[in-house]
């Protein structure tokens, strides 16, 4: 199995394990070779187009001011033009437990070094699934973030408009890590002030009401799947396939490919011989397209995005299977153009439609790996995340973009506690819970006569004796916050509170005087303890 092209020396990489700091501390990574390594040739699986760069690309460094240490560049289908992993003179990429299937690709080895182990996380790239397919033939977690979010700066094209750097990782709490320090150090298109930062309690979730192309033995562990969201409070919806699936052709069949041809054609035609005969048929075969074909296209995926939008709209996330089936070698060899056509079902609409994904597995089918997406809006990688967590039991604390899109803070002590009546009021906004918190002991808890009932938090007056307050906090967007905020009855307000640590936060108060005539509760400490006792 080719998993690598280069590696760097052992000492250099024990030396820089030895000095790493960061949230991602000697963690190895593994770097796909379309994605520049200072000092390392970047091929992109073809010897005749190399080149070694002088600097890393932005999430190769973004990984390393984390802590991360880089082993190597991993194989793949060259040019990134591929979902097999087989198109690299640098010889096939099989699947790590069944060597007579593919392993999926563009992202081969970057997928099959987090599989076999010999990497902690690893960077893949992702146009038309190239990400995500690997991951579920290899049983691991690929995380491809909202389109243009992760600088591309120093990854050879292979079309400009949809590609993404992907993480790939054994389980979905490291992938989610990775992905924070990749996002946070190189940062892209804007995040919108209303970003969502968690799914809601009890999500929608879309689901095609037919499955074209997938292998009826793994029809089983796809409705196991969705069996088993239901079974933890998830709406299920059926929509129809069609528009997803009609703009997955066009990735390939309509003039979409043009922006193949404009990354790297000029260099397949000006090295024949020295192209994989498929990849070269590819990219070549664009090469005189018309204008008006792409215009057309174009034209053509808005409105199957309008449709398939539409169809959605009261979901907050599609769930597939990852890949319809897994080939063997042979079929990809006496089929290389339909077999990896088949492969892209579920994949190739995600970045024409400008959404998010994760890929996590899913059990088997079978003796394969079998492995699902959630497919979210764009910046809803948050409500992804969250749904991918359900479906692995994974338990993630904060989701990464809560570190990254512009976010609020507000601590609650009473109805908008999780659980309690008001709490709705902040995850229709969606807004995450971030733990809990205690106040310094500086203030005074009191129950208001309202319905439903509220507690009232006031600061005493200097010299004189308070609780500290259990409470919890939720991380949320500025307009969330504003929205939130504009629909606060009197006498509710927010202000500045102390906790514990000494920090000063957003927080729920009330108006002095409406406090003042509330039922004294400070002896509990706590909403949930006054409600326990009866106190309320």
């Amino acid at each position: 199995m080719s998993v690598w092209i280069h590696r760097r020396d052992q000492s250099a990489i024990a030396t820089e394990t030895a000095s790493a700091r960061g949230p991602l501390a000697g963690l190895r990574l593994a770097v796909k070779d379309n994605v520049d390594v200072a000092g390392l040739p970047t091929t992109a699986a073809c010897p005749a187009y190399a080149y070694t760069p002088e600097r890393d690309a932005a999430s190769v460094a973004a990984l390393r001011a984390a802590g991360a240490v880089v082993l190597g560049k991993t194989n793949l289908d060259q040019f990134a033009t591929g979902l097999v992993g087989t198109r690299s003179p640098y010889g096939a990429v099989s699947d790590v437990r069944r060597p007579e299937y593919v392993s999926g690709g563009s992202s081969s080895g970057s997928a099959a070094a987090v599989a076999r182990g010999e990497a902690d996380i690893a960077i893949g790239t992702d146009t038309a699934g190239s990400g995500r397919v690997p991951a579920a033939f290899a049983g691991i977690v690929g995380i491809k973030p909202t389109v243009g979010v992760v600088d591309t700066a120093g990854v050879v094209p292979a079309c400009r408009s949809y590609d993404c750097v992907t993480i790939l990782a054994a389980d979905l709490a490291l992938a989610d890590r990775a992905m924070r320090a990749l996002a946070a150090g190189a940062p892209g298109r804007l995040w919108p002030s209303d970003t969502r930062l968690a799914a809601p309690p009890e999500p929608v979730v879309a689901v095609f009401d037919s499955l074209p192309d997938l292998d009826q033995d793994w029809v089983p562990a796809y409705e196991r799947t969705v069996d088993a969201l239901r079974e933890r409070g998830v709406r299920i919806v059926p929509v129809d396939p069609e528009p997803f699936l009609a703009a997955a052709r066009l990735l390939y069949a309509g003039a979409l490919v043009a922006e193949r041809y404009s990354a790297v054609g000029q260099f397949v035609d000006a090295h024949p011989g020295e192209v994989d005969p498929t990849v070269a048929s590819i990219i070549s075969a664009a090469r005189d397209l018309p204008a008006h074909r792409l215009v057309s296209d174009l034209a053509e995926l808005q409105r199957l995005r309008e449709i398939a939008m539409a169809s959605m709209a009261d979901a907050d996330a599609l769930l597939t299977p990852t890949v319809p089936t897994q080939p063997t070698l042979a079929a990809v060899a006496d089929d290389p153009i339909g077999v990896n056509s088949r492969l892209g079902t579920y994949t190739n609409f995600c970045n024409l439609f400008d959404l998010c994904a994760v890929a996590v597995p899913a059990g088997s089918a079978g003796e394969a790996q079998f492995g699902v997406t959630v497919y979210a809006r764009a910046f809803d990688d948050a409500v992804a995340l969250d749904i991918a967590a359900l479906i692995s039991g994974a338990t993630l604390a904060e989701a990464w973009p809560a570190g990254i899109a512009a976010t609020c803070e507000l601590v609650v002590f009473g109805a908008h506690l999780r659980g309690q009546p008001l709490a709705h009021q902040l995850t229709d906004l969606g807004a995450r819970w971030a733990g809990e918190v205690r106040t310094a002991p500086h203030y005074r808890l009191a129950a208001l006569d309202t319905t439903p009932p509220k507690p009232a938090v006031t600061r005493c007056p200097a010299g004189e004796f308070g609780v500290s307050i259990a409470g919890e906090r939720w991380l949320l967007s500025p307009a969330a916050l504003g929205r939130f905020l504009a629909g606060l009855p009197a006498p509710m307000q927010l202000g500045r509170v102390e906790l514990d640590n000494g920090s000063w936060t957003t927080a729920f108060g009330c108006e002095g005087a409406a406090a003042a005539a509330g039922k004294d509760i400070g002896e509990y400490g706590g909403w949930r303890a006054a409600l326990a006792a009866g106190a309320v």
